[in-house]
């Protein structure tokens, strides 16, 4: 038999190779007689499914990750990217038996990757295998960056995502210019430039040259930009030895890439000419403008012609959003004497949803004009003059990009592509700070840092603006910050890396003028906590036993060393107290007033390391990355739920110390009218809502029977209005002429919780009168399971019953629901799968709450259970924070959702024209009401509880997610059925 590593070896030979092909066959031909005449492909099987081969198995995951994603080759054939048809295919061609599918499926699962929502495109794949290794020059370059910083998995991801992504792009040789417009949507603080810088490598190699990359609106933002893509794309030959950086440490260390050779002496690797550097934006070029007329090797044919394209250089601009910068840029292209109708541009607009998009009120609409906002209208002259400009927007808040006016063709408007990234692995985003246990898994008392994200890392503030106990709440955030910096300084003395930044955020307002008052609160505080004095050791080490020491022992990353006794941090609170207190303050206001108040030499993060508390507002809020945040004040309030988002600055990688990361939130900041804002449950609101939209766009990302996609960028806008029905104000264009009609989805719950505010109570009465039916159906009770908090399953116990379908669409469509949303489109599918025979009844479901027992309701028999939800009247929404979120897993299962269990129970009750529904009665409280205290003894008035309910329909009624659209005024821009 044949050596084991030269087994090895020449299976990762084979499977690096391109496409999928036979394994036997050239393995026993490169390994010749040392291998028995008996071996085969489950040989090799069992190679891949060892434990001793990592090497191997990474890349073995590469190739079938490359593979599952691939969208533009024949082998292909009709499997969708991502889906078990392409795996399988995959395995056919590679020469696995049936009985090998699930054994490599479970080692190697499927990474379904990004979710694409996509228009038809009119040319037919042009970014293929092939063409990648053709002209790879500066994603080579790139990916090495890359491969320096991340693990393989993640590099591959990105290298995954970014090709199908320039993929949506035009070809830059076609004939015909086509300017395709699409939205990355990361999330906040999730690493969206280095996927953007991945874009413009792959792009440039594709033929792309010319590149504009739109940055925030101040200076500071568009030189972090333009470093980054000089340090890890353009490169040291590009930039030239006595350019922009030879005072910069990171250069003079040599940290910024080195390409393999120098594209100025190449005659195969384009160079790439700067047309803005480190601290200088884009400037009229007067007798420069030739730095904007390309190279051509043959004058009779176009520069997109490949002749001419690949000969050429690349110009590349970092531009700020400032409609005087964005003039000089386009009147600078006018006097170009190369023709713009013939550059391949590509426009990277970072941060989109700011200063970009037009969102006037379409009142002030005139038919065939629209008044822009002027950075809008300076990018929209580029795309003008640029006929074959590709635009990408990336942001973590879309919402506002997909309202722009689609009708309009210089509009930056999606149409051609949404692109919805993963979350990142390492990534500590929203979801990280709340519990989605719809809060009946446990109660407060049972919540802890190993089961409860919200108790690990989140602390209330209850203390308004000059009110009682509002210092002991700074006091006990600044002990925090001063105490999480103590353990990294001790973290680092047991051997874990440097960690350079260490920082703290105070958001309490966006009025500058409160920031100073702000700042000197917590310079008072500061001098007066003691940290030089052993005094402040005792109030850190209670902290310390209390907190830091029960959260770390839970959620420490492997391989952390923590501290078993605080005497071993002591000494490392007075080096953290030093650090801080360098300079000339440990506090350092932030709010833009003026440029200079970012070139602070204090708050550079790139030149040196950073450990200080930072003051601001909106500035601190976008497109700023506090490096090294590991505690945040926050009290600031806004009605708008992209800008709320925007400013949750805690989200981000926090490498080594995720542990330590604490987000103290006002839990009763004023608002209007004199009612209190709860900034926490904002977020979960915001945080639960944006899931939805992504698991819609999901839900209908692939192709209908007719090889068509099921939605596209134009049917997006409805999924958002409902998901994020506080967002009409913003929506100032004529999408809101569409409107969805038919949502059916198989085997997946959905919560109906879109009610109007309680009023008198007079809806709740008619919703508890309606499902009386329902509550008298039911058989007895029986245990059910599901999956909580961790991945544990879980017990819980439910009255149930069965009904019949009919009756079930009679009872549910005499809800009446908020007017912002609708609940039509399901009562179609749910009629649907009826008239085919595909929806005979419902399973009902009643929980019943582990903490609290049922109370005696007045004019019904029986004592039932009222749980807690949360209001969300007023500036979010109307309706309630969810229903039975774990528990749905039960119904799911009962309609016959695969993967889903719901323990022997379900499966007994699960038949295929089943579907499930669980009925929740959450206590609804009147403003100063007492009725929480009647929900826990009763009796209880029906008026004063709200009925929730989600459904499952049977999965076999709707395998296939189906989704529809119509237009509310019928015209020539309808938008037709997408099923």
């Amino acid at each position: 038999m044949t050596d084991s590593a030269q087994l090895i070896a020449a299976i990762g030979r084979e499977f690096g190779l391109y496409p999928p092909e036979p394994l036997v066959a050239p393995i026993k031909g490169r390994l010749g007689n040392s291998v028995p005449e008996d071996f085969g492909i489950d040989d090799i099987v069992t190679v891949l499914v060892s434990d001793d081969v990592p090497q191997l198995r990474a890349v073995v995951r590469a190739s079938l990750l490359k593979w599952d994603l691939e969208t533009a080759e024949p082998w292909c054939l009709d499997t969708g990217p991502g889906s078990p048809e392409r795996r399988v295919r995959i395995y056919e061609l590679l020469g696995v038996p049936d009985e090998g599918f699930s054994i490599l499926d479970s080692t190697f699962p499927r990474r379904g990757g990004a979710v694409i929502i996509a228009a038809q495109q009119p040319w037919s794949p042009w970014y293929t295998h092939q063409r990648q290794l053709e002209h790879n020059f500066y994603w080579r370059a790139y990916r090495g960056v890359l491969s320096s910083k991340l693990d393989a998995d993640t590099v591959e991801d990105l290298d995954s995502v970014t090709s199908r992504i320039v993929a949506r792009l035009a070809d830059p040789v076609r004939e015909e210019p086509y300017q395709s417009k699409g939205l990355v949507v990361g999330y906040v603080q999730s690493g969206k430039t280095a996927n953007f810088t991945g874009v413009v490598a792959k792009a440039i190699d594709a033929g792309y040259r010319f590149v504009v990359v739109l940055t925030g609106t101040i200076e500071l933002l568009r030189s972090q930009t333009q470093r980054r893509l000089d340090m890890e794309l353009i490169g040291q030959q590009n930039i030239g030895a006595d350019g922009d950086y030879a005072q910069d440490p990171d250069w003079n260390a040599g940290k910024f890439v080195r390409l393999e050779e120098d594209p100025n002496f190449s005659s195969t690797s384009p160079a790439i000419r700067r047309l803005t550097g480190a601290t200088d934006d884009y400037k009229t070029l007067n007798k420069g403008i030739s730095a904007l007329e390309w190279e051509f090797v043959d004058h009779s044919r176009p520069l997109n012609d490949p002749k001419n394209l690949f000969a050429s250089n690349i110009r590349v601009a970092v531009v700020k959003k400032n409609s005087t910068v964005l003039t000089r840029l386009v009147e600078d292209l006018g006097r170009s004497r190369t023709a713009l109708e013939q550059i391949p541009a590509l426009i990277i607009d970072d941060e989109a949803d700011q200063a970009s998009v037009n969102t006037l009120n379409p009142a002030r609409w005139a038919a065939d004009t629209i008044e822009r906002t002027a950075i809008n209208a300076r990018i929209t002259d580029l795309l003008s003059v640029l006929k074959r400009a590709q635009y990408i927007g990336y942001t973590a808040t879309p919402f506002a990009n997909v309202f722009v006016d689609v009708e309009d063709s210089e509009t930056i408007f999606p149409k051609d592509f949404i692109v919805s990234l993963d979350r990142p692995k390492p990534y500590m985003g929203g979801s990280d700070f709340h519990d989605s246990d719809d809060g009946d898994e446990f109660d407060d008392s049972e919540r802890t840092p190993a089961n409860s994200n919200k108790a690990a890392f989140v602390r209330d503030l209850w203390a308004g603006w000059d009110g009682e106990g509002r210092e002991s709440e700074q006091l006990k955030a600044l002990d925090s910050f001063v105490l999480s910096g103590a353990i990294k300084l001790f973290r680092e003395s047991k051997g874990s890396s440097t960690f350079r930044h260490h920082t703290m955020l105070v958001h309490e307002s966006v009025k500058t003028t409160e920031h100073t008052a702000v700042a000197d609160e917590f310079k008072a505080l500061w001098k007066s906590a003691g940290y030089s004095q052993p005094s402040s050791l005792v109030r850190l080490e209670q902290l310390w036993v209390e907190d830091f020491s029960v959260v770390s022992a839970a959620r420490a990353e492997v391989g952390v060393v923590n501290p078993t006794t605080f005497e071993e941090l002591e000494e490392f609170v007075g080096i953290a107290y030093n650090k801080i207190s360098e300079g000339s303050s440990p506090v350092i206001i932030v709010n833009g007033e003026k440029q200079d108040d970012y070139l602070q030499e204090a708050l550079n993060f790139e030149a040196r390391g950073v450990w200080k508390i930072l003051v601001g507002g909106t500035k601190l809020s976008r497109g700023f990355t506090v490096e090294g945040l590991t505690t945040t004040y926050y009290t600031r309030r806004t009605p708008q739920a992209d800008t709320l988002m925007q400013m949750g600055r805690w989200f981000g990688f926090r490498p080594g110390y995720r542990d330590l990361v604490r987000l103290f939130i006002g839990r009763d900041v004023p608002g209007p009218a004199g009612r209190s804002f709860d900034m926490y449950e904002a977020f979960a609101t915001i945080v639960a809502d944006e899931a939805e939209f992504r698991s819609e766009l999901a839900r209908f990302a692939d192709l209908n029977a007719g090889g068509e996609p099921m939605v596209t960028p134009m049917d997006v806008p409805p999924m958002v209005f409902q998901s994020q029905p506080w967002l009409k104000p913003a929506a100032a264009n004529k999408m809101y002429n569409a409107e969805q009609v038919y949502r059916g989805v198989g085997g997946q719950a959905f919560s109906f919780t879109m009610q109007k505010p309680r009023g008198d109570g007079t809806n709740n009465k008619k919703h508890f009168e309606a499902v009386g039916p329902l509550l008298r159906s039911m058989q007895g009770s029986a245990t059910f399971e599901m999956t909580g908090s961790h991945g544990i399953r879980r017990r819980f116990e439910a009255q149930y019953g069965v009904v019949l379908a009919e009756e079930v669409l009679e009872i549910v469509s005499r809800f009446v629901w908020d007017e912002k949303w609708t609940f039509e489109p399901h009562l179609a599918a749910m009629r649907s799968a009826i008239e085919r025979d595909m929806l005979k009844d419902f399973a009902i479901l009643l929980p019943k709450p582990k903490t609290r027992q049922p109370v005696a309701v007045k004019g019904w028999d029986e004592p039932l259970p009222i749980v807690n939800r949360k209001r969300l009247d007023g500036e979010y929404r109307s309706g309630f924070s969810g229903t039975a979120v774990r528990e749905r897993e039960a119904i799911e299962h009962i309609a016959g959702a695969p993967g889903k269990d719901g323990g022997p129970q379900a499966r007994q009750l699960r038949q295929g024209t089943r579907g499930g529904l669980i009925l929740v009665f959450a206590n609804d409280p009147a403003v100063g009401s007492k009725n929480m205290k009647r929900a826990r003894t009763g009796p209880v008035d029906p008026g004063d509880f709200a009925t929730l309910f989600s459904y499952a329909l049977p999965y076999l009624a709707e395998s296939t997610p189906r989704i529809g659209f119509r237009v509310r005024q019928p015209g020539p821009d309808a938008i037709v059925d997408a099923t």
